[in-house]
This record gives C-alpha cells, sequence and structure tokens, in this order.
C-alpha cells in the first residue's frame, strides 16, 4: 500500500520496512493493557464489550485478531481503529516511535507549495496557543479569567491538560504580541485568527475570552473556542470559522485529550460545550466530547463508532436540545449495526453536566447515564408526541405506523424486526399483520415455502447437530458461517440430520438471524419434539468455551463431509470402470 498525503506518496517499500522494525506489542500495550498466554498476547478487545479475553496479539506474525468480533490487523490498521488517525498520521505515528524519517515522492511544485502552506499554518497555531496560555498567566487582565476557571472548580492541571488560554482585550493583541509582519498577519487571516474588513484592515477576532484549543487527531492544535467572561458581551460561546486546516465536520473537542487519558471507555459521551468537556475531566469523567458549533454529522458518528461501541448524546432538556437530539437519532439508526448502541441523556431544565456533576456528584451522574434513554425509546416516544390524535384511538395508531414507517425501513440488521414488534405493543397489531401493512419484509411475514407433509423429526439424543442447533439459537448471527456452498453439501449429505440442519440454517438466514424465527419453526408440529430436545441441552454462559464448541462441532461437520465427498467420488470412479 502506498500512503497518499498533501507531503506526496510515501513508498511501499518504507511501509513494509517500518512494519517489519515496529514491534506490535508494543504499541497495543502502552493504549491496551496485554498480558502473555503462551507464545502470544491476550486482552479483552477494545473494538467490543466482551467479559473473556478473545483479542489476541502475535509478536512473531506482528499481527493482532479478534475471535469475537473479527478486527485484526497489522500495527498502522490499529493505529488507525484505536486512535482514529488517517493512514498517513499512523504511517508518522509509528515511524515517530521507531525513530524513522517518513520518505515522500518528489512533489510537483504546486504540491509542495500547498504541503508548505499547511504546514506553516499548524505552526501559527502553535505559537498563537503559546501566546494565550501565556497571556492567561501574565496579563493584567487575565485575573477575571483565572477567578472564573477557579469557580468552574478547574485545577491549573487541568488547564494544563487541556491548553487552556487567555484572549486579552483589545483589537490587536496578536499581531503586536506575535511581532507579526505582512506574512504572518495573512496566515493569521487564513486561520480564522484575524478578521479582515473590506478596507484590508485586520482586528482579532478573539477578545476578552478564555480561550480552548480545538486539537485534531495528532494533537495540532487546528482551531479555538473562545467563552465570553461577561453576560454583555456575546455571543457567549464563539468558535473558529472553517479553515484550510480545520473542518468542524470532522473534529470533536476533546478526543485527543480523551485518548491521551489512556482509559478505554465503554462509551463516550457527547455533550454540547467545550466547558462541559473539561469540567467533567476535572471530575475524573475522561470520556467526553464536543461539538463545535454544529449539529452532529455522520463523519463524527463514523469517528465515535471507530472507538466504541456505544455512544451517549447529553443535550438540555429544553426544545433546541430536544431537537439536537432527534437530528442525533437520524443519523445514528442506519449505523444500529452490530453490538452499537446509542442512547440519550437529558439534562434538567437550566442544568448542564457540569452543574448537574457538582450537584448529585460523580456517581450520582454516572448512574443517570445507565439510566439514559435508549434509541428505540427515544424514537417512539418521540413520534407519539408528534400525533395529533389520541394512540388509543384508531386514527392515532394509524398516524404512528405512518410515521414510523420511514425510520424502521432505514434500520439494518435486525433493527426493522425489533423495532416493528415494538410497534406492534404500540398499535396492538399482530406482527405478522403490521409487516404486511407497512410493506416491510419482517421475520413473521417471511414468506415460507408450500408446505408438504412432513414425518415428525427425532434427532438423536447424543447429536452434534443439537448441540450446534443449541448454539446458534444463543449466538444466531454465527449462522453467517454457512456458505451456500456448505449449505448444498449438507442438503446432499447422506446423513439425515445434516440435511435438517442445512433447512434450519436457511430459515435462520432468510430471516435476518432472528432466534426466534427459528423456534417458531422448531415448534411446528413435525419438529416440535427437535425444539424440547434443544432445550434439554445447557451451555456454559462462557463466550470462549461457546466459540470453541462452536468452532469444533462446525470443524467436524467439514471434515465428515468431505469424508463423504471423497467416498461418493471413488464410488462413482470405480462404477465407471466396471462399466
Amino acid at each position: 500500500m502506498v500512503g497518499k498525503s498533501p507531503k506526496g506518496s510515501i513508498p511501499r517499500s518504507f511501509i513494509e520496512d517500518l512494519l517489519a522494525r515496529a514491534d506490535i506489542v508494543q504499541v497495543i500495550n502502552q493504549r491496551v493493557p496485554l498480558k502473555k498466554a503462551g507464545s502470544t498476547y491476550k486482552a479483552c478487545c477494545p473494538f467490543h464489550d466482551e467479559k473473556t479475553p478473545s483479542f489476541n496479539v502475535n509478536p512473531q506474525k506482528q499481527f493482532y485478531h479478534c475471535f469475537g468480533c473479527g478486527a485484526s490487523g497489522d500495527a498502522i490498521k490499529f493505529l488507525t481503529e484505536y486512535d482514529g488517525l488517517t493512514f498517513v498520521e499512523a504511517v508518522e505515528t509509528l515511524a515517530a516511535m521507531n525513530g524513522m524519517e517518513v520518505p515522500r515522492e518528489k512533489l510537483t511544485p504546486k504540491e509542495a507549495k500547498q504541503q508548505q502552506a499547511s504546514r506553516d499554518l499548524y505552526d501559527v497555531m502553535h505559537a498563537v496557543t503559546k501566546f494565550y496560555r501565556q497571556q492567561l498567566k501574565n496579563h493584567p487582565a487575565s485575573e477575571e479569567a483565572k477567578q472564573y476557571l477557579k469557580q468552574r472548580g478547574l485545577t491549573s492541571e487541568i488547564a494544563k491538560t487541556f491548553v487552556i488560554g487567555f484572549a486579552p482585550p483589545g483589537w490587536d493583541s496578536l499581531v503586536s504580541g506575535l511581532k507579526a509582519d505582512a506574512t504572518l498577519k495573512q496566515q493569521l487571516v487564513e486561520t480564522g485568527m484575524l478578521v479582515q474588513k473590506d478596507d484590508g484592515k485586520t482586528y482579532d477576532r478573539f477578545r476578552h475570552r478564555i480561550m480552548f484549543p480545538i486539537r485534531d487527531g495528532r494533537g495540532r492544535v487546528v482551531a479555538f473556542g473562545g467563552r465570553v467572561l461577561t453576560p454583555e458581551d456575546q455571543p457567549k460561546y464563539l468558535n473558529s470559522p472553517e479553515t484550510p486546516i480545520f473542518h468542524k465536520t470532522y473534529t470533536l473537542y476533546g478526543l485527543y485529550e480523551m485518548r491521551q487519558s489512556r482509559e478505554n471507555p465503554d462509551h463516550i459521551l457527547v455533550v454540547e460545550g467545550y466547558m462541559d468537556v473539561v469540567a467533567l475531566a476535572q471530575f475524573g469523567i475522561r470520556n467526553a466530547v464536543a461539538t463545535l458549533g454544529t449539529a452532529i454529522t455522520a463523519e463524527h458518528l463514523d469517528i465515535l463508532f471507530r472507538q466504541v461501541n456505544e455512544v451517549v448524546f447529553c443535550f438540555d432538556g429544553d426544545e433546541a436540545g430536544k431537537k439536537a437530539a432527534w437530528k442525533a437519532l437520524e443519523l445514528a439508526l442506519p449505523n444500529m449495526v452490530g453490538t452499537r448502541s446509542v442512547r440519550f441523556l437529558f439534562l434538567d431544565q437550566g442544568e448542564d453536566p457540569d452543574s448537574t456533576v457538582r450537584k448529585e456528584g460523580v456517581d450520582g451522574f454516572k448512574a443517570r447515564v445507565k439510566q439514559s434513554m435508549t434509541l428505540s425509546d427515544f424514537l417512539f416516544k418521540g413520534l407519539i408526541g408528534r400525533l395529533g390524535l389520541p394512540l388509543s384511538s384508531a386514527e392515532g395508531q394509524q398516524q404512528l405506523i405512518a410515521l414510523a414507517k420511514p425510520y424502521i425501513v432505514s434500520a439494518p440488521d435486525a433493527m426493522p424486526d425489533l423495532l416493528t414488534k415494538i410497534l406492534s405493543d404500540y398499535v396492538e397489531m399482530p406482527v405478522w399483520r403490521l409487516g404486511q401493512v407497512m410493506g416491510i419484509r419482517v421475520s413473521s411475514t417471511a414468506k415460507k415455502a408450500p408446505k408438504q407433509p412432513e414425518k415428525p423429526v427425532n434427532l438423536k439424543a447424543t447429536s452434534v447437530v443439537l448441540k450446534l442447533i443449541r448454539l446458534l439459537l444463543a449466538r444466531p448471527s454465527w449462522g453467517g458461517v454457512f456458505s451456500e456452498a456448505l449449505i448444498a453439501d449438507l442438503k446432499r449429505s447422506d446423513n439425515a440430520e445434516y440435511r435438517f440442519l442445512a433447512q434450519l440454517v436457511q430459515v435462520l438466514q432468510a430471516n435476518n438471524y432472528v432466534p426466534e424465527a427459528v423456534t417458531a419453526w422448531l415448534g411446528e408440529a413435525p419438529r416440535e419434539r427437535v425444539l424440547k430436545q434443544v432445550h434439554g441441552i445447557e451451555i456454559q454462559n462462557d463466550d470462549t468455551f461457546i466459540e470453541n464448541e462452536f468452532k469444533a462441532i462446525v470443524l467436524r461437520i467439514g471434515t465428515e463431509l468431505q469424508k463423504e465427498r471423497d467416498r461418493k467420488a471413488l464410488t462413482e470412479k470405480l462404477m465407471g470402470k466396471n462399466d
């Protein structure tokens, strides 16, 4: 693979050399504590929730793999997935860890000029950050800012962590403080730190404000957020505009600091402002981030779900907060695949995360997070709130069905079935009928082949197929390992139990891996004995044990099918000779 960046292409040979020199155990262990397990290392997977370690790191192959969620790759892939870096950023980070300089293929004059311009802008923002930090310490007008930060309970340590500074009053503090020449003034305009008027004159965008640097995935300052110190000044919060190095759509305040904390949160809390992020960090809650003067975007969600499987949106309980939450729901619903989840926490009127954690303490705030509303609860509560007629009326129920349909259709995986089931409880209509009304194919409305008279099915008590069915009901998504070719082999098998297994897997796959569909199929008269046999099988409540048992049975069945194919091939060959 050849990495592309504004600095030019990174040669493939360098990337291969870098991966050969890098120690993947060291890279991962700095972020996820590993334990030695024979010749490899183990940990609970950082990419999905689990209690039993299934994340393996192989130092010989310089490769990681999770047997639970399937995440795998090399050191560069880990940095992109865990730290949320781009490919080029991951290469540069890994190279720095190994004391290597990243070479670049020759740039065109235009590309070289663009690259230098971007590099210069990062340097300018670094200088501005240092200037604001110094002003907080020494400027005569900074006492008010210091008092405000103390009143909010922020220590000097947390202010240092977030590199909080102070923009002094005045219209030209930056130009005079940085002794800016014409070139630097133009760069300050490009980064949004200065505003240029029509007559060419400039003035400081941020004045008499507490300054919060906004950093990218590599820790480089790309923008600022400023908060006023007096109610007379407006707006209360002011963010940098879009610039060549800052794009609100892709940036989350506090994400870099969260990663630097080296904690491994099971969820990320999305709050409304940078002061909320800092205040929560002061109380030891380091898994909060904030959007920057814009609603949550699909790009934000992609970044967040690369870090964790659960995102909790924390909003004010007013109309603006509910509107922002609904926007987040509409973006999140189509992304609810696998083990992902989204929750919504609405604070009391007039409260924010900072005031709430002060009143209720860290444990009280965390309890609120745990009790926050699920996506499905918020969806139906919001839709019911839009009804023009009571839900108890036929017309109200008809409206709810019409309002819910677009959301159910947009959901992935098993969510349409599950949301339809919830809706059926509200409108008091069977799931199969509701599916027909909405024109949505759900598990209860899946078409079945015309029924043929069937003989009662009874598998041997010692059958591995029975055990496999029990495991599939516990972990239905594992039915995906049965390819069309494997199902065809099972159907052609001389073993009646294998042919029965093929039918069951097809039912599972045709119904989006919803286990209730299989249970219903097994409960029909010819197969009800099998259902009783399956329910009589006990399995350990241990993910690793279940996974190993499942793999062993599938491997055994595959081996027996191969033997059966070989035997048939030999028979056909011998019959051919006799002819």
